[in-house]
């Protein structure tokens, strides 16, 4: 076989960061549009929490879906179809009128469209390019997916604050919509499909996808992997990493530095180093996971985030201080570091199947999201402050790394069609 200078696997590799920072952007439109939406429509933090939840709740449900339908139609088609339902939901908001609109649009279109593209597709496409470098690669991709939430959280407050919260929504819809001719240009279905073998992989590692019964695919995974305690122990740890995410810190920090007398903008550029330390982090942590046992770095991450969670409600106020700047380089270190030592596991534990029960897994880091999203508006609006969320999220943090460590290392014995 030709000796391609620069493997293609790269290249999906490539154009699947450039599809995950593009689906980001509109995720990171809530805690910016929080008060806009309120001042606007009158909505409460609740309800606007509760659209929310939705998002964050189909994110995740439809994750499993996906990576089956990614399994029978191919990535392509369900990623580009993913980036269309995204600008379409984004750009719908515009128009609305009424509490129900939101959710439907930012619930609804964008929860589903952005579930197409989330951490399944991460599995999905390392699973099938990657033998080699998969931990890094893991790390990389999901990094883009997360980051991008968080660095165009700045541009996205300038522009509410400037011109208006339907110019920044207008501007997130045309971002996911520009990526997807990029899509179809260059993203793959498998090394096959270009006369290529998976990167450091041969013969036996190829992977073949299965044509038939998507949706039927991704239940039997969720049925046999339920079998699996394994499963359950990272699926809980998921949901608890979810909870104190995209849950609370991503739509709630913003509001409650603005509680203390921050500006909104800059509190958003906060966030926004969340993100960019978030690369790093993840991709040091997919390094890590390629050479240290992926409990012990479950353990630490979850354990850190927790003290930390603990100590931020003395850390606000109107302006920057030092200990919150360390607040915010060691939360974005943390932010999803706990990705590729989970991915690393499914993958041990369920082999082939890996790609769909992480979907489900997954899953219910969202499921966490969408409970914590709701939960901390309902706290804020009950108690005036966020503390006592904040407080949770640091116990469960805990809860999360104990849970870790009992997670059994070995192949499951399961069976999913197909596999």
């Amino acid at each position: 076989m030709k000796q391609l200078r620069i493997h293609p696997a790269w290249w999906a590799a490539a154009v699947t960061f450039l599809a995950l920072v593009g689906a980001a952007g509109f995720r990171a439109v809530p805690g910016v549009l929080m008060d806009p939406l309120h001042q606007e429509f009158g909505w409460s933090v609740s309800t606007i929490s509760a659209a929310v939840a939705v998002n964050m709740a189909l994110y995740g449900l439809t994750s499993p879906f996906a990576a089956a339908l990614m399994e029978r139609f191919g990535i392509r088609k369900v990623v580009t179809a993913a980036l269309l339902v995204v600008s379409a939901g984004s750009g719908l908001t515009v128009f609305m009128t009424a509490s129900w609109q939101l959710i439907l649009c930012w619930g609804v279109l964008v929860g589903l469209g952005t579930g197409s593209m989330a951490l399944a597709l991460v599995a999905t496409v390392t699973g099938r390019w990657f033998v080699k470098r998969r931990g890094l690669v893991s790390g990389v991709l999901t990094a883009g997916g997360a980051a991008g939430q968080l660095v165009f959280l700045p541009l996205i407050a300038w522009v509410a604050t400037t011109y208006g919260w339907r110019p920044a929504a207008l501007g997130v819809a045309f971002a996911a919509l520009a990526v997807a001719p990029f899509v179809v240009w260059l993203l793959r279905d498998s090394p096959a499909d270009v006369g290529a073998l998976s990167y450091g992989g041969t013969e036996a590692d190829v992977v073949v996808p299965v044509r038939v019964g998507a949706g039927r695919i991704a239940i039997r995974g969720l049925v046999e992997a339920a079998r699996a305690r394994p499963f359950w122990y990272l699926a809980a740890g998921m949901m608890i990493c979810g909870a104190t995410t995209m849950g609370l810190i991503q739509p709630h920090f913003i509001p409650a530095a603005h509680d203390h007398g921050m500006p909104v903008t800059m509190a958003a550029s906060l966030l926004a180093v969340v993100g960019l330390c978030d690369i790093a982090g993840t991709i040091a942590s997919g390094w890590l996971t390629d050479r240290i046992d992926p409990r012990l770095l479950l353990l630490a991450y979850y354990v850190l985030r927790g003290l930390s969670l603990v100590a931020l409600p003395v850390l606000f106020g109107p302006h920057v201080q030092p200990s919150m700047l360390v607040f915010i380089v060691f939360y974005g270190l943390d932010w999803v570091a706990t990705i590729p030592p989970t991915m690393a596991l499914c993958r041990e534990i369920f082999g082939a199947s890996a790609p769909v029960v992480f979907g489900w897994v997954f899953a219910s880091h969202q499921i966490g999201a969408a409970l914590m999203a709701l939960a901390a508006g309902v706290v804020r609006d009950q108690l005036h402050s966020y503390d006592a969320a904040w407080y949770a999220g640091g116990a469960l943090c805990v809860l999360a790394g104990g849970l870790s460590l009992l997670v059994t290392r070995g192949r499951a014995r399961i069976s999913v069609p197909g596999h």
